[in-house]
């Protein structure tokens, strides 16, 4: 009989060893939402997934399961041949770890293949999720990244990272940069994936001896933070980081690529052009009109983005403030990365 895994168990296996999680719905499961880290080899196509379904809601289930095992048998030699090349322990797991997990796993079995099925599927890790989410517990040394837009925080962060010093990046997880242009260039991802990858991420952190994030809005995009992070960031000690104007221009180019992005850009701006002062917004269309991006850049950091961020810093006035100014992203990873070895609660 296949050995099953419970999520609890299923997460300690993943953590613990290079298990591969293989995701066996259709990609079109697959890509609204699966557990992270996993990989896609579908038992059925998303047309053959909606033919099999009609088939059992408009003949019968026998009908539906007659279809699907005609399918199984002529793709059989190429999705067993996917998991032949996977050089690790294997998890097989469908939406609530019914029949076409236990179809692959059976399969896989009989060609000598030793494979572990998702008990409950993606449906019961994301009641796992779910519960987590409701008792995240953030550590009491966090250090939040701080300052205007274009003053390379998500650089920063993730530069911190790759030093080894424990970071959650939020953007990435969001697939979001947290303004109205933040979804340019990246691919879009829903609440309940972001959650699933918080919740992973939360549990690879879980012995780190501090935290350091970025101060995000409530709200990236579509996406929602849960409360127990924007209460952790109104505690925490903030780290602001200065640069100059016209590097800031350059960093956002760099980063938003504007000229590969034109359309979205201009209808990014239609959103927020109403809450800049009239003559400033007419301007700001004409030079994104002409793709003049290093200016359009400028005026919106002065006119609509930095008065937003001197507002907001009100929210923070109680908490402690320390000020890193720096030439540029990379003078402030150095800097920051010094001050946080100075940190009693620091240690590397």
């Amino acid at each position: 009989m296949a050995q099953e895994v419970k999520v609890k168990e299923m997460l300690e296996i993943v953590q613990g060893t290079r298990a591969v999680l293989v995701d066996v719905r259709s990609p079109g499961e697959f890509a609204d939402m699966t557990i992270p880290g996993s990989i896609n080899i579908p038992i059925f196509d998303n047309e053959e997934r909606a033919e099999i379904g009609t088939l059992y809601k408009q003949v019968n289930v026998e009908a539906a399961k007659d279809r699907a095992l005609e399918i199984v048998s002529a793709k059989l030699p190429g999705f067993i041949r996917s998991f032949q090349k996977l050089q690790a322990p294997i998890i097989v797991f469908c939406w609530r770890g019914g029949m076409r997990s236990k179809t692959t796993v059976t399969l896989l079995e009989l060609m000598g293949i030793r494979a572990k099925r998702l008990q409950g599927g993606v449906k019961a890790h994301r009641r796992s999720v779910i519960e987590q989410l409701e008792q995240l517990e953030i550590r009491p040394g966090c250090f939040i990244l701080n300052g205007g837009t274009g003053s390379g925080k998500t650089v920063i962060l993730r530069k911190l990272k790759e030093n080894g010093i424990p970071s959650l990046d939020l953007e990435g997880l969001a697939s979001h940069r947290g303004s109205i242009f933040g979804q340019i260039g990246l691919p879009p991802t829903n609440q309940k994936m972001f959650e699933a990858e918080l919740v992973h991420e939360m549990l690879n952190l879980h012995a780190a001896p501090y935290l350091v994030f970025e101060a995000e809005s409530k709200r990236m995009g579509k996406i929602l933070l849960p409360e127990s992070i924007m209460d952790k960031k109104r505690e925490s000690t903030h780290i602001y980081i200065e640069l100059p104007l016209e590097v800031r221009v350059q960093n956002i180019l760099d980063e938003y690529q504007p000229a590969a992005h034109h359309q979205t850009c201009i209808e990014a701006f239609e959103k927020i052009k109403r809450r800049i002062h009239t003559p400033v917004a007419t301007e700001i269309q004409e030079l994104l009109d002409s793709k003049h991006y290093a200016r359009v850049v400028q005026l919106l950091l002065e006119h609509y983005y930095d008065p937003r961020y001197l507002h907001g810093e009100k929210e923070y006035e109680h908490c402690r403030k320390v000020t890193i100014q720096a030439k540029d992203s990379e003078d402030a990873v150095r800097k920051v990365a010094a001050f946080l070895e100075m940190q009693p609660v620091v240690s590397f």
